[in-house]
């Protein structure tokens, strides 16, 4: 009998030897197969490579068994809409410098909401007679119209305008609408970067949002949010003398912020950045760029805008309110539905008055809308223009009436 135990264990280290040197090669190969197909310009050759060489294959298998050891991996995109954004619309925002003498400035300061909440920035000196302030605006035409708030620039004596590339030049007010805070600058200029506006109406809570501004003199900053909300009223957000449905954003917007714009995330302009609330974080409110648009069509062609009136004091109905009228025989009113809007007050001689309603009237409907909130009647009265026809249901001592009132133009002595 022969001994074969040598010639075996001889041969062993030789088999060990070549199993791991084919292991480590498929290590290296796997390796190198995912550090080519990691590069953007090579992922689109590997799923090339992969589809080719299954379908070549006539063994029976399926392609996804056949190319399975491959690893492919989409293309890796390098693009960043907000950096895209930016580089759109950066070079049509603007820093305005604003001087103005202590008794031209703006009254909102005086009714004790702190200088900040507007977002434009503290004046630099007190202590000579003349106060300067920075904000911010974006182009809108190519000859040299620029969107800004109307207390950026409200009661200036002159306006300088900053370029992003350091042009500095001479702007001429065109008009301001204390009522929106909107105002319009000409600069005399062509072939100015403009923005691309886009559609405020149709902003949903929880879309992007991107502000740019100058805050505190730092030119073209930008901060990121999302939409917190739309529709604010202007109680909601502490100006009840204003006439706008605020957007609600939390994207950072500090003093010298005011008049620039806030940017969807296809960077077009959907809001001016307007309001922040003194001690709070995370709120901030900008005029919706629909509205802003039609007040910036009508200072530029007349130098102020026409805002539709109704001449009514009005409150929500609520059923406390309503038992509590109806416990005051010091009044004529008598509520028989706690739904709607009431009538407080009929400004005399107003559009209103004119159209025959009373106090203690109940407004239900206007063209045919529901009405349950104060809100809902302001927001329909200044969508619409002046001398629209409004149809009116009104609910007068129980009994439903319809009235058609045509809107006036808001008085100067309301306009704050």
């Amino acid at each position: 009998m022969k001994n074969t135990t040598g010639k075996v264990f001889w041969k062993q280290p030789l088999t060990y030897l070549l199993l791991l040197a084919g292991a480590v090669g498929a290590l290296l190969s796997e390796r190198l197969i995912f550090q080519i197909s990691s590069s953007p310009e090579n992922s689109s050759q590997l799923t090339q490579l992969s589809v080719t060489s299954s379908s070549s294959k006539t063994d029976g298998t399926s392609n996804s068994e056949r190319s399975s050891w491959l690893p492919v991996r989409a293309p890796i995109s390098n693009s960043n809409f907000i950096v895209d954004a930016v580089q759109k619309v950066g070079p049509a925002v603007v820093r305005i410098n604003a001087s103005r003498s202590f008794s031209q400035r703006p009254n909102m300061f005086d009714r004790g909401i702190p200088e900040d909440f507007y977002g434009f920035e503290s004046p630099r000196s007190r202590n000579g007679p003349v106060e300067q302030g920075t904000g911010s605006g974006f182009i809108i035409s190519s000859d040299g119209n620029i969107l800004t708030n109307a207390h950026v620039v409200e009661g200036s004596t002159t306006v300088e305008v900053v370029l992003k590339d350091g042009r500095r030049l001479q702007g001429r007010v065109l008009g301001t609408d204390s009522v929106t805070d909107v105002a319009v600058i000409k600069i005399d200029a062509d072939n100015l970067p403009t923005v691309s506006l886009g559609d405020s109406n149709n902003l949903q809570p929880g879309e992007w949002a991107i502000a740019i501004g100058n805050p505190l003199g730092l030119d073209n900053s930008v901060t990121v949010g999302i939409i917190s909300a739309t529709g604010r009223s202007s109680n909601d957000v502490g100006v009840p003398d204003k006439r706008v449905g605020f957007i609600q954003t939390d994207a950072a917007i500090n003093p010298g912020n005011s008049g620039g714009p806030l940017l969807n995330q296809n960077g077009e302009v959907i809001g001016i950045n307007t309001a922040i609330i003194d001690g709070a974080q995370g709120l901030g409110f900008a005029i919706p760029i629909n509205n802003a648009q039609q007040i910036g069509e009508q200072l530029i062609k007349v130098g102020k805008a026409e805002h539709a009136y109704l001449g009514i004091a009005m409150q929500t109905l609520t059923p406390e309110l309503k038992q509590e009228l109806n416990r005051n025989f010091n009044t004529n009113i008598r509520l028989f539905t706690d739904k709607g809007v009431l009538v407080m007050q009929v400004v005399p001689g107003s559009p209103a008055d004119r159209g025959g309603l009373k106090p203690g009237d109940i407004i239900q409907k206007i063209d045919n809308q529901t009405i349950s909130e104060s809100e809902n009647v302001q927001q329909i009265v200044q969508n619409k223009t002046v001398g629209s026809l409004l149809e009116l249901e009104i609910n007068r001592n129980g009994q439903n009436l319809n009235f058609q009132v045509r809107t006036g133009n808001l008085p100067s002595r309301l306009r704050g």
